[in-house]
């Protein structure tokens, strides 16, 4: 099983990209997910490199920016490619399944949307929390014309 989970800031404002056959929409970002210290140490991060495709990459796009935390479930990807020298890198990405928002980043500022401009919607789409969630009634009344059957 290749199953990862993360919790961490962002070290930069996530990269937008799309994928040169079929113009798939990826986004790139890395973030610093603190390790376990002990006492007496200074604290120690992993950086980590996060791709994510599709809606979920222009939402992380458009709403994460260097500083928000975010919660990762994914998988780890490893590959390679050759540098200008001549020499083979190796890399490991988290490849997300699933992007959440949490707390505040942005130095402090709790809502943490600074990338989004008032007028856009406060909702997100399908696989993102979202500390404004939209109101639902306190109660339902269902009447014969509601039901289908």
């Amino acid at each position: 099983m290749n199953s990862v989970i993360l919790i961490g800031r962002l070290t930069r404002d996530p990269e937008l990209t799309y994928t040169p056959n079929n113009q798939t929409v990826v986004t790139h970002f890395s973030i610093a997910v603190d390790r376990p210290g002990t006492q007496g140490r200074d604290r120690q991060a992993d950086f980590i490199r996060i791709t994510v495709f599709g809606k979920q990459a222009e939402n992380c796009d458009r709403y994460l920016s260097k500083g928000r935390q975010v919660a990762i479930n994914g998988r780890i990807q490893t590959g390679s490619y050759k540098n200008r020298e001549g020499q083979t890198v190796y890399t490991t990405d988290v490849i997300a399944n699933n992007v959440e928002f949490l707390g505040g980043g942005n130095g402090g500022n709790d809502s943490g949307y600074s990338r989004r401009s008032e007028s856009e919607p406060s909702a997100f789409n399908d696989n993102f929390s979202s500390p404004m969630e939209p109101s639902m009634p306190d109660s339902f009344e269902a009447t014969e014309e509601d039901i289908p059957f």
